[in-house]
């Protein structure tokens, strides 16, 4: 076996250029499915990135277009829904509320709009979202209703020069017509990643006590015992609530199930554009094929005289087979190194971290060795069945 591999490369140095139009093929299918496998590895690992690895155990729940019928119930957002949830639904490891307004908020001559969230204490680390500066509110600002805000990293550059120094100001915020004065208390990082992109944070106990008294929730965020098991808990918290209002009437989202949905469609497309370009493998294939056939006319002589000399048809078989499997085997090599040289351009390129899909390479490249071995086998029982007499006189 391994003389004819040795003699296989010696005949591919004697026909350089049609080796390599053999090979082209085969480099181009293998290159071209690693390039596509990766750049889908890399798009989904930059969603994820976008989106971070914080809340993926968070369900958020808010009220959605209610279908009113003459049985409707409609659903309110109050502490007697928070307990109801907690009793009729399991793996829920805490529920936190939420309230929106629309506020400008204001810095000597600087102001800003924002959309300020209400927020309870332990919501922003449920985030985990990090403080550039200053503190996160205690159990006093919520309960006292302490006139304390936290301001994200580009709020805080809007109103003040440098974000950091922020902590310890004490800002207007005019909400409804009536400005309240607020003590900065925090300023969180670049909220760039989650569900939470909020721009202002102020303790709940306030709005509850100033803006308006006993608010019923906007949104509530409920917090699952494991991020696997977010998906699973969005549908029982959908059906929970239909079955209280008896038609549909809430919107639940989950960035754990969106991140499940978009992994799902690039990986999906992925295999699709991969199986696209596989196909430039099998025409390699037929090109190798094709070759295979026009070595065995060439050389019915050198056949003819092995078989004369005592070579069986497994022999001949062998010879070929090796011949065009080695084809392969050298094409896959190349395809892949140049498929992840190609990967690293483009993710160079198009800023993105490179993330290599080497089953994908394994794939590419076993496929191209059966490739050479499939095409290969016709061409090598027509040249193990050849008669030694027709060939020698040929």
């Amino acid at each position: 076996m391994l003389e004819d591999f040795l003699y296989a490369l010696q005949g591919f140095k004697r026909n350089r250029t049609r080796t390599f139009l053999s090979l082209l093929g085969v480099i181009i299918g293998v290159a071209a499915v690693i390039v596509i496998t990766s750049m889908g590895n890399s798009s989904t690992k930059q969603v994820k990135d976008t989106f971070g690895t914080s809340g993926l155990d968070v369900v958020s729940v808010s009220k959605g277009f209610m279908r009113r019928n003459r049985d409707s119930v409609t659903l309110v957002f109050d502490e007697s829904f928070r307990e109801d949830m907690f009793d009729n639904l399991s793996d829920i490891k805490k529920i936190w509320y939420k309230n929106n307004l629309s506020a400008t908020l204001a810095y000597k001559d600087t102001s800003a709009s924002s959309t300020c969230s209400a927020i309870e204490y332990g919501y922003l680390e449920m985030y985990n979202i990090e403080l550039e500066a200053g503190r996160y509110f205690n159990v006093t600002d919520n309960e006292e209703g302490m006139q304390r805000i936290i301001l994200s990293h580009t709020m805080a550059e809007n109103l003040f020069t440098d974000a950091s120094s922020a902590v310890g100001q004490h800002i207007k915020v005019v909400a409804d017509s009536v400005t309240f004065s607020f003590e900065v208390i925090g300023v969180t990082k670049d909220l760039s990643t989650g569900m939470e992109t909020g721009t202002a944070f102020i303790p709940r106990g306030f709005y509850a006590k100033k803006i308006k008294p006993n608010p019923n929730a906007d949104t509530v965020l409920v917090q699952v015992s494991s991020a696997e098991k977010s998906t699973e808990m969005a549908t029982a918290i959908t059906e929970y609530c239909n079955s209280i209002t008896g038609t549909e009437s809430v919107r639940v989202m989950s960035m754990q199930t969106m991140l499940e949905q978009m992994s799902s469609i690039t990986n999906t497309m992925s295999i699709l554009l991969a199986a696209v370009a596989a196909i430039s493998l099998l025409v390699g294939g037929i090109g190798i094929m094709n070759i295979m056939i026009v070595t065995v006319t060439e050389r019915r002589q050198e056949i003819g005289i092995r078989k004369a000399l005592g070579a069986n048809p497994k022999d001949i078989i062998q010879q070929f087979l090796i011949e065009s499997a080695s084809i392969t085997v050298i094409g896959g090599i190349i395809g892949v190194i140049l498929g992840i040289i190609l990967s690293l351009g483009v993710e160079y390129f198009r800023s993105m971290s490179y993330t290599v899909n080497f089953n994908a390479c394994i794939i590419a490249f076993v496929f191209s060795v059966f490739v050479g071995i499939f095409f290969g086998l016709n061409p090598a029982i027509r040249a193990s069945k050849l008669d030694p007499v027709d060939a020698l006189a040929s």
